[in-house]
Formats: C-alpha cells, sequence, structure tokens
C-alpha cells in the first residue's frame, strides 16, 4: 500500500503547475525542485551563456539560480510567469558576473604591471608611475593569504575558472569563490585609488 503514492507522485509533478510545484517546493519537496530544473534548466542556461559567452560559467550561473530559487524563493506568481521571473534573476545575475569580471580584468592588468618588465616600452616619467603602482600591488598582494594568492594566481595566469580551480585544487567551488571574492574585495579596498 505504501507504494501507491510513490507512483503518484511522478505523475502529479509532471502535470502540477509552476504554482503547485513551488507550493510543493516550499514543503520542501526536492522532485518538485527537480521538475522546475527539468522545465526551465535550458532557458536559464541558454540566457546565461548568451550574455557571459562562455559555458563554465553559465553552468554555475545556472545552478546559482535553481539553488537560490530553493533556498530563498521570492517568486510572487501573481507579478508574472515563472519562465519570467527566472530570466529576469539569470540576466540580472549574469550581468552582476559581467560587471565583477570587469573588475577582476583592471586588477589583472595591474598585476601583470607588478610582475612583468615594462622599463623597455616605456618613457621615464611612465616608468616611474607605473613602478610605483606595480610596487603598491605587490604590497596589497602580500596582503592575501597563501590560499587566496594561489587562487587569484591560478584564474589570472592560466585562465581557468572557478570550477576548474576547485577540481584542480580538490576543493568545494563555495570555497573557491569564497577566497576569490574575499582576495579581490582585499585588493580593491588596498588599490582603490588606482582602480
Amino acid at each position: 500500500m505504501h507504494s501507491k503514492p510513490e507512483t503518484i507522485a511522478p505523475n502529479w509533478l509532471l502535470t502540477a503547475s509552476d504554482r503547485e510545484l513551488l507550493a510543493a517546493m516550499q514543503q520542501g519537496q526536492v522532485e518538485a525542485l527537480r521538475e522546475i530544473y527539468r522545465r526551465y534548466e535550458r532557458l536559464v542556461y541558454a540566457l546565461a551563456y548568451k550574455v557571459l559567452q562562455m559555458p563554465e560559467e553559465a553552468e554555475d550561473l545556472t545552478q546559482e539560480i535553481f539553488l537560490k530559487l530553493w533556498q530563498s524563493p521570492n517568486y510572487n506568481p501573481d507579478r508574472g510567469t515563472l519562465s519570467t521571473y527566472l530570466c529576469l534573476i539569470t540576466r540580472s545575475r549574469a550581468i552582476d558576473r559581467l560587471r565583477s569580471q570587469g573588475a577582476r580584468h583592471r586588477l589583472v592588468q595591474r598585476w601583470h604591471h607588478a610582475h612583468s618588465d615594462s622599463s623597455k616600452a616605456n618613457p621615464p616619467l611612465e616608468q616611474a608611475s607605473l613602478g610605483e603602482q606595480a610596487r603598491r600591488v605587490r604590497a596589497a598582494l602580500a596582503n592575501l593569504s597563501p590560499a587566496e594568492q594561489e587562487i587569484l594566481e591560478i584564474a589570472y595566469y592560466e585562465g581557468l575558472s572557478q570550477s576548474q580551480i576547485a577540481q584542480r585544487l580538490e576543493l568545494p567551488l563555495g570555497t573557491v569563490k569564497t577566497r576569490s571574492r574575499q582576495a579581490l574585495k582585499k585588493l580593491r579596498r588596498l588599490l582603490q585609488d588606482l582602480i
């Protein structure tokens, strides 16, 4: 007799409305989240990829969107469809990532100046200015923990994504993201007048 609800549940999930699935999900039914993911994963990934133009980043963002939906569902069905809501938060998060990458790119350029010999191509006054900037960047980098330095070096010198760094260092992806974010915040704070 106990097998009857199990056979009914999958059929119910397939025919349930988004509103019903969200209500079930809010009651802790993981199967409801799986069904929402099955319905909208391609849409979220396609939009994330369109904005980010990087498969790994689009995959990470797709997972983040559905995890956020599970942990804190802020969707209000009276304000629009679930697909519209998922598109809005995906686009917003993707743009945030692009902005963050732009800030990272500027830091990387300063990092490269700090670690390269730029004296061959620059006039003396520019060399002095770049030399001072390089000294400041090296000093700022010295304030990072060895773990933070390692993650930034792998990301910027080898161009690996956070997922790839997590695999290489055998760390959880969340740890890599946290260390990277903390390191960049420290660098931004220490170098705010250079950015």
